[in-house]
């Protein structure tokens, strides 16, 4: 046995204090590799998972997200309910101000796949969104 063992996945989500939680910011995770399977074939299911996050008190520790989203790898499940599930764990573990995960499935069958789900903190309410000016990019030269 190494003196580390590898890692391995986990339903266990560590978390952390919020280093700025007098500030809505957003925490995006992107995460590319989400693997589960059909759960009537048996067919293996690809998806990518955004989740964007504005915490409240607590913070999602990293490599237990990437444990957490492992251990679906040899589960069966159905598209809607797999996102659905792991905005519920997101939020049971930090209580978040928001939470929206977009699940982009890959094809199967010829059909595409996104599944977008969201909760929101009672009584939050986001900052009003700021339009800045649009300036074209410099590139040095004259015109």
């Amino acid at each position: 046995m190494p003196p580390n063992p590898p890692s391995a996945p986990s339903k266990e989500l560590h978390v952390f204090p919020n280093p700025s939680p007098k500030r809505d910011y957003v925490i995006q995770f992107q995460i590319p590799e989400f693997t589960c399977h059909c759960p009537l074939t048996g067919q293996p299911d690809f998806a990518h998972f955004t989740i964007d996050c504005i915490a409240d008190k607590l913070c999602i520790e990293l490599k237990s997200l990437k444990m957490y989203m492992w251990s679906y790898r040899n589960e069966g499940a159905f598209h809607e309910k797999v996102t659905n599930d792991i905005l519920d764990d997101i939020v049971k573990a930090i209580d978040p101000r928001f939470l929206r995960i977009t699940a982009k499935w890959y094809v199967r069958g010829g059909i595409y796949t996104n599944v977008v789900v969201e909760h929101r903190k009672k009584g939050w309410k986001p900052q009003p969104r700021i339009e800045l000016p649009q300036h074209p990019a410099e590139n040095g030269l004259l015109g």
